[in-house]
């Protein structure tokens, strides 16, 4: 009977341990509530344009200079990196022509003109763009820093899924496991990282291949010449990117528009004067035939045929710029037709010219205009390059945004267009791989191969993030999803398996890249994403700084402290720090988090989101800025001044609704505050030695604990003026709040940022050691502080130092 009633006494207390905790959890939370009334009235509604006719065809033009500069100069190398080894029979020329055919119509045309493009995200194509498409529809995201009011955004797009459809349930398969979602990023950043290998290798490959044009009426020449020619034109491309392309950006289109009628027209003038048969090509029964004569040069030359469509993950990625209407009709009527004349004529030149293989397009020129169009095609591959390049930036931005790259300096070039940026380290990196890339090898062939590999690479991971936004944004029928990945597939994994058989050949360079932009990434974003699990798990709790009373048992001096953290919810025990190390804060405290959302752009009307922490005698806020991955902290946005108007709006709004809007204030004792405090001391110390996962040390900053000066202590009342004090704040209430803040920010306002250093714990395995200890830490170094970002005044700058051990 005794052990039941014992029995009985330890259920009754459980229970009650466990209301007390909930009760905990309630009160914390009225204290620092979610902000999802603040969003709801942010919340405004942007509606689609829609274009005028005359309006997309000036669209469509001016989308060549953008979009298809990459794609339009492939012609200049194809044939000659299909046969590289000369032409054994004018048949094979027919075969070959007709896998250009039909890659082009099957590849660039139908999946990416007419499907992929389709899946963007809000105008934005590339795979970081589906990436975060598919963030908002399923919890993939590996740091979970997404509220319900950020689902209130009107640029966040998302559709709901039915319980116990194929999508919930491959949305269900996805979230179940941490392990799916990591390798969901790897994919996500291998893709990426080619990206970024196409913005070495298109340059390279475009410019030596243009400039090869000078040795077709000097044939003596020496190939170093050539490339002495195309490292000065990569030198002089790099050197002016810092200018940017707004003054000279309305050339791009003219310059491609002229390329991509000279090519047809040629086109159209070898397949009349040298043999019109070629045009039996779009047979596939061709296709068949030249596998069947040829077998494994058939099979290896798919390496060359896949230059081809080049520049179509491109093509993707630039979609921003333009309506995706003008960028289909600008393809289907204009370039695709132009780039089947082309390649026709040089295959009908072939035909009869076979010894030409090396130089068949400018060899198939008319003497007449060999001149002009060697102008033009270098200037197209300027331009095409130029494109690329542009790219590299914006990707190499989104993945900063998605905390999978470091903090590199990016500079506006343009002050109309806010997408036309430049990384000046990034720059650099490009120019010294492009001209190495094109030192090196020296001849296209080499170049070609490894230039196949990224692109073929990027289009099988396009492939798989298709799959998931058919199943899971589009709500596509799984058979219908079946069919679109077994047709992409086969196609790509045929031009992959041949581009393997090259990787000795020039194909390990884009591995080699993609491998050492994998490990930044990678390296990168698993450190953030510890550091964020960290600061969640070491936050504050709420009771503890109510427990401290109004003045937080310390000095409160005049000013504003903004207190920058990662968190959106919570106080950052960076702020436990700061209050258990020094004797005062300022009068008003404003936690500041910045953080970026899995969404293109935030409206500037919807950017702050402020709340109050607390009771109103407590003098503190958070504020909420979100981003999105296009967007940039600009020198003249002036954060701080945006910050601050948002912050008294917030006050306005608030005195409008006071009755709505009241506080409980309880009374505290100056024992009750003092023992808070004591246990905040002992939690700021003895922190996470419970956690077998990670382990703090935070004693950069030395502290006694008799510097600790209560606010109501005799000392306190000495050490601060009598107009600011918070006894008289509390007893005043006729005072009014927003002259209150406008007097403290005239006061100064401070920026209190962590200088956090990552180290890895004890009893880690080596590669953890060398990636955090070493990797992260160089890369830390070498990257830019949230203060420089933010652009943050050295002197109203406060670092606290704090040590992370994961």
């Amino acid at each position: 009977m005794a052990e039941k009633v014992e029995e009985y006494v330890t259920e009754g207390e459980s229970t009650i341990e466990e209301r007390d905790r909930e009760a905990m959890r309630e009160f914390e939370e009225g204290l620092d509530q979610p902000m999802d009334e603040e969003a709801d009235m942010l919340k405004d509604m942007h509606r689609e344009k829609d274009f005028s006719v005359w309006m997309l065809l000036r669209l469509s033009f001016q989308s060549l200079g953008i979009v298809y500069g990459d794609l339009g100069t492939s012609p200049l190398y194809v044939f000659y990196n299909t046969f590289p080894d000369g032409i054994d029979d004018s048949e094979d020329v027919i075969g070959a022509l007709s896998l250009i055919i039909y890659s082009l119509l099957l590849i660039p045309l139908i999946k990416y003109v007419f499907i992929v493009c389709k899946a963007n995200d809000n105008g934005q194509g590339g795979t970081l763009a589906i990436y975060s498409l598919l963030c908002r529809h399923a919890k993939v995201n590996l740091i979970p820093n997404q509220q319900r009011s950020d689902e209130d955004l009107t640029t966040y797009s998302r559709t709901s899924v039915a319980e116990g459809s194929f999508a919930a349930k491959t949305k269900n398969w996805l979230e179940s496991r941490h392990s799916k979602k990591r390798a969901l990023l790897v994919i996500v950043l291998l893709g990426t990282c080619m990206m970024i290998g196409d913005g070495i290798l298109t340059p390279a490959i475009s410019v030596l291949s243009a400039t090869g044009g000078i040795r077709v009426n000097n044939p003596n020449m020496s190939s170093d010449i050539v490339v002495l020619v195309s490292v000065i034109l990569l030198v002089g491309l790099f050197s002016m990117q810092h200018y940017g392309t707004d003054k000279v950006g309305w050339l791009f289109a003219p310059v491609v528009l002229i390329w991509f009628l000279f090519i047809g027209a040629t086109g159209i003038y070898n397949i009349c004067k040298h043999d019109s048969s070629v045009l039996k090509a779009f047979s596939p029964t061709y296709v068949y035939f030249y596998f069947k004569r040829r077998g494994r040069d058939g099979w290896i030359s798919l390496g060359g045929i896949l230059l081809s469509i080049t520049g179509t993950e491109a093509l993707y990625a630039d979609i921003s710029y333009f309506p995706l209407q003008a960028i289909q009709l600008a393809f289907t009527l204009f370039i695709f037709p132009c780039l089947l004349l082309a390649y026709c004529g040089q295959a009908a030149y072939l035909v009869t010219h076979k010894e030409h293989y090396k130089d068949a397009f400018y060899a198939s020129i008319p003497e007449s205009v060999y001149w002009p169009m060697l102008i033009v095609a270098t200037g197209a591959a300027i331009v095409g390059s130029q494109a690329t390049i542009s790219g590299t930036y914006s990707i190499i931005k989104q993945a900063v945004s998605h905390g999978c790259f470091p903090r590199v300096k990016i500079v506006h070039t343009s002050k109309k267009f806010l997408g036309q940026i430049y990384c000046p380290d990034i720059n650099w990196i490009l120019m010294i791989g492009c001209i190495t890339v094109t030192a090196s090898f020296k001849n296209q062939t080499e170049i070609g191969n490894a230039y196949g590999t990224a692109v073929v690479v990027v289009m099988l991971v396009t492939t798989l993030l298709m799959v998931l936004t058919m199943l899971l944004v589009w709500r596509l029928h799984w058979i219908l999803v079946l069919i679109f990945a077994i047709f992409s597939l086969v196609v790509e994994l045929s031009y992959f398996s041949a581009v393997l058989l090259k990787v000795n050949e020039g194909g390990w360079v884009p591995l080699i890249i993609a491998a050492i932009c994998l490990l930044v990434m990678f390296v990168w974003n698993y450190v953030t994403v510890k550091k964020y699990e960290f600061e969640v798990y070491s936050r504050v709790s709420m009771s503890w700084i109510l427990g401290l009373g109004p003045s937080l048992g310390l000095v409160r001096v005049p000013g504003i402290g903004l207190v920058h953290t990662e968190l959106a919810s919570g106080v950052p025990h960076i702020f436990s720090h700061f209050i258990t190390n020094l004797p005062a804060i300022h009068s008003v405290v404003v936690f500041v988090c910045v953080k970026n959302l899995p969404v293109y752009t935030v409206p500037e009307d919807e950017r702050f989101l402020v709340k109050r922490i607390g009771p109103k005698t407590f003098r503190m806020f958070r504020c909420v800025a979100r981003y999105g991955y296009k967007d940039l902290h600009r020198k003249d946005d002036n954060f701080e001044n945006k910050l601050f108007d948002n912050l008294f709006s917030f006050i306005q709004n608030e005195t409008m609704m006071e009755s709505d809007s009241n506080y409980s204030q309880g009374a505290y004792s100056f024992n009750h505050r003092q023992e808070s405090r004591d246990e905040l001391i002992r939690n700021n110390n003895n922190h996470g030695s419970n956690d077998n996962n990670m382990v703090m040390f935070s004693s950069m900053v030395d502290y006694k604990e008799s510097t600790i000066i209560p606010a109501d202590s005799p000392h306190s009342a000495m050490s601060f003026s009598q107009n600011y004090t918070v006894e008289e704040e509390e007893e005043g209430e006729e005072e009014d709040e927003l002259e209150f803040l406008k007097i403290c920010k005239e006061t100064g306002v401070v920026h209190i940022m962590g200088n956090t250093k990552v180290r890895a714990r004890k009893g880690s395995l080596l590669p953890k050691k060398i990636a955090i200890d070493y990797v992260y830490r160089f890369l830390a170094k070498m990257c830019r502080a949230n203060s420089a970002i933010l652009h943050v005044p050295h002197e109203t700058l406060l670092n606290v130092g704090q040590v992370y051990y994961v």
